[in-house]
């Protein structure tokens, strides 16, 4: 057999290296797990309680309430690997999907039937709502508020399969009603709006007292036009004590280009929440300055003006 020049001498060259070449100790690699860490979370621009700005979120309180709960431990089988068994040791907000026209929480370790384990979801929603509760949302970052936007989707179709019912519980349809209004602000399509209309009707059928519905029916009409049918809303979750009805009528009032009930109403809220008599001042100042064209607008510190 005759073997090409050219083919040999790279078979040569292949052989003499391997056989020249010296041995390179190589330091061995630890093997150590690569730990990916998410970035925290932007601060929330709105107060997380829309109640009471000096009270921790609502969820914040709910879960103090369900740690403070007697704990009925449970042993169940891990849905991951049905050969291992889960010890089910903490108490999980816990909400019925159906037949029920009040708020009706509990604490337990798992949703029973007819129930749901509400706790991610209104985690999830409670961080939405610092950046988004109004138009237009807040948000800093770009990948966050893409974040939030996917995976609010995600959790508003949930939602929406439970409200769906045709006797849902005044429960899952307060969360889909405020999941919608926050699809809308962050623009995620004019069927958000569509469904948390319809939501409130359904909502407000059940309970034309609930201070949470009605606040948030206000301010969703009013920031998407319908101002002189939101100022009803907003003047009843105002008599249910509702704190951030003040700042969402004023901000009505605004739009409206009602300049004397808008100063009005930041008068009596100064008179309300006291602690609040600095932000009231300001907002009056500016409204009457007409620098001011929303409640919510961002203005910079006149102190820290160049």
């Amino acid at each position: 057999m005759t073997i090409k020049p050219l083919a040999y001498a790279l078979l040569a060259t292949s052989v003499l290296t391997a056989c020249s070449m010296t041995p390179v100790q190589q330091k061995p690699v630890a093997n150590e797990p690569i730990v990916y860490t998410e970035p925290d979370l932007s601060p929330p621009f709105y107060a997380l309680n829309p109640f009471n700005y000096d009270q921790p979120p609502v969820f914040e309180l709910e879960l103090k309430k369900a740690s403070a709960q007697p704990v009925n431990k449970l042993e169940v089988t891990d849905p991951a690997n049905p050969s291992k068994k889960l010890i089910l040791d903490s108490n999980k907000l816990i909400i019925p999907t159906i037949d029920n026209n009040q708020r009706a929480m509990k604490y337990a370790v798992l949703a029973g039937e007819n129930e749901i384990d509400i706790t991610a979801i209104d985690d999830f929603l409670q961080m939405v709502e610092g950046k988004a509760r109004h138009y237009p949302p807040q948000f800093t970052d770009r990948q966050e508020r893409k974040g939030f936007e996917s995976k609010l989707r995600e959790v508003s179709t949930q939602l929406d399969q439970l409200a769906a019912h045709p006797n849902a519980s005044f429960d899952i349809l307060i969360r889909a009603f405020k999941a919608s209004v926050l699809g809308r602000n962050l623009d995620l399509g004019s069927s958000y709006t569509t469904k948390s209309l319809g939501y409130a009707q359904r909502i407000l059928k059940i309970n034309k007292e609930d201070p949470e519905a009605n606040l948030w029916f206000g301010f969703s009409l009013s920031e998407g036009g319908g101002q002189k049918e939101a100022q009803p809303y907003l003047d009843k979750a105002i008599k249910l004590n509702v704190q951030e009805a003040y700042l969402s009528s004023a901000n009505n009032y605004i739009s409206m280009e009602q300049k004397k009930n808008a100063i009005q109403t930041l008068k009596n809220y100064k008179v309300k929440y006291p602690s609040e008599a600095e932000v009231a001042d300001r907002l009056i100042q500016e409204i009457e300055k007409q620098g001011r064209y929303n409640v919510w607008q961002i203005m910079k510190n006149p102190a820290q003006a160049q």
